[in-house]
């Protein structure tokens, strides 16, 4: 999916909305547990429900690869059945030495590979250059950079200063989104910035103006979705907001559909009046 593509999809459906799909087996409504593949048959019933609210699903890997081969089955029978319309991000943190970012690149955006076809997989940026690239290398592919996140240990490595080659002290995450920047242009390229970090969007919208932002933390973990938009909202769009347990286990019976269909559909409104206001006249 194109920059433009995806911007489009934001307006037309007047969402920014990304559904995580977490989904965990030990928090299914019991009564899914007699399908053939439980994993799927919920995760169905959520896309059923949402697809119309939200512009993207994010199946977290590590739910599926816990699993084993029934976990994978499940992830490519979601990864197939989300619409075409909607932007799917594997969310892996991959990130190692070149020729092993090369596979999993291959994993995730080659069909021929491991089966899975995805518009955009998270990545780690720690060892640098060469563990990014090779993402990078897939035409219509994006990376999405981690930069700053919303879990309490993010302040260990991301907040640390560093004195630059400019001899200016800047923190790290500051350091990640403008050195990537010389990698990829928006169109490629999106970074990962916690819901609860809103007081720096701001600072990270100077850095990278054009740039998409996932973020994560909205729902469940208490980031606020005003200060995410006033922040981060651009002409284009320019966010993904993901919720993913406010949503899929809003209810834990027979109507957990319906039940997170109210919950994206909260969400999904709110963000409708921020487009409708004009994402300039919300800064």
């Amino acid at each position: 999916m194109t920059y433009k593509e995806l911007s489009s999809h934001i307006f037309n459906k007047k969402s920014y909305l990304c559904v995580g799909l977490d989904t965990d087996p030990h928090k299914l409504p019991p009564h899914l547990l007699k399908e053939p593949d439980p994993v799927f048959a919920f995760n169905q019933a959520i896309i059923d429900a949402t697809a119309d609210l939200a512009v993207a699903y994010k199946p977290n890997i590590a739910f599926y690869e816990a699993q084993g081969p029934r976990g994978w089955e499940s992830l490519q029978r979601t990864l197939e059945y989300i619409p075409a319309d909607c932007f799917t991000i594997a969310d892996a943190k991959r990130g190692d030495i070149g020729n092993t970012s090369s596979l999993y690149a291959r994993t995730f955006f080659d069909p021929d590979a491991a089966g899975l076809n995805f518009d955009s997989v998270t990545v780690a940026p720690y060892m640098g250059r060469d563990s990014v690239l090779p993402f990078l290398d897939y035409a219509g592919k994006w990376v999405i950079l981690l930069a700053l996140t919303s879990n309490s240990g993010s302040a260990d490595f991301q907040r640390q200063r560093i004195l630059t080659d400019s001899a200016r002290e800047q923190e790290l995450f500051e350091v990640v989104i403008k050195t990537a920047q010389n990698w990829a242009g928006s169109d490629k390229l999106m970074f990962v910035v916690g819901a609860t970090q809103a007081d720096e969007l701001s600072r990270i919208r100077e850095l990278a103006p054009d740039s998409f932002l996932l973020v994560p933390g909205v729902g469940a973990q208490g980031g606020s979705l005003a200060d995410v938009s006033r922040r981060g909202l651009t002409a284009d769009g320019g966010l993904l907001v993901n919720a993913s347990r406010s949503i899929l286990y809003a209810s834990g019976g027979t109507d957990f559909a319906d039940r997170a269909r109210a919950e994206a559909q909260l969400l999904q409104t709110e963000m409708a009046g921020y487009l409708d206001a004009g994402v300039l006249a919300i800064k």
